[in-house]
């Protein structure tokens, strides 16, 4: 992985991330702040932000992962999660990949049809692989996605 260094998202600090995490998700964990500031400064790893919500992600060869979408609960439904996605998709490209992947809990219909309806598939799954607060185990459903040679995604 070249050590691709990205500016750090507008007034996305790692405690505001957290905190959007937190109200985004019950499970899996919501991010804290100490995870979201190391993570940042992962080298390579990119945000793409919206006054409503943020992405990170990041390439390895020729490959994307999305690590993780926020957005504000009362933002849903708004394109909001559509934009972002797009938007690391893009990032994706210009950094060289040719597919993007991304993991999503089985239970959270709302993202897996986002993910679908934007192009994903499901490609795997990892089994018991969250905990949600009561302690039931749920698959993380694998979802890929291949993106445009030519910048089409």
């Amino acid at each position: 992985m070249t050590d691709r260094r990205h500016p750090a998202p507008s007034g996305w600090t790692p405690a505001r991330c957290a905190a959007l995490h937190k109200r985004a998700f019950t499970h899996p964990r919501p991010w804290t702040t100490a995870e979201f500031a190391a993570l940042l400064a992962t080298p390579g790893v990119f945000p793409v932000t919206h006054a409503k919500g943020f992405a990170l992600g990041r390439v390895v060869a020729d490959e994307a992962e999305l690590l993780t979408l926020a957005v504000s609960p009362e933002a849903r439904r708004q394109g909001v999660g559509s934009r972002l996605v797009r938007g690391f998709e893009a990032q994706a490209l210009a950094e060289g990949a040719a597919t993007a992947f991304l993991e999503v809990a089985a239970d959270n219909r709302a993202a897996r049809a986002l993910y679908r309806h934007l192009g994903y598939r499901e490609s795997g799954r990892r089994k018991g692989y969250y905990r949600t607060a009561a302690g039931q185990l749920v698959d993380a459903v694998l979802m890929t996605r291949p993106l445009g040679r030519t910048g089409e995604i």
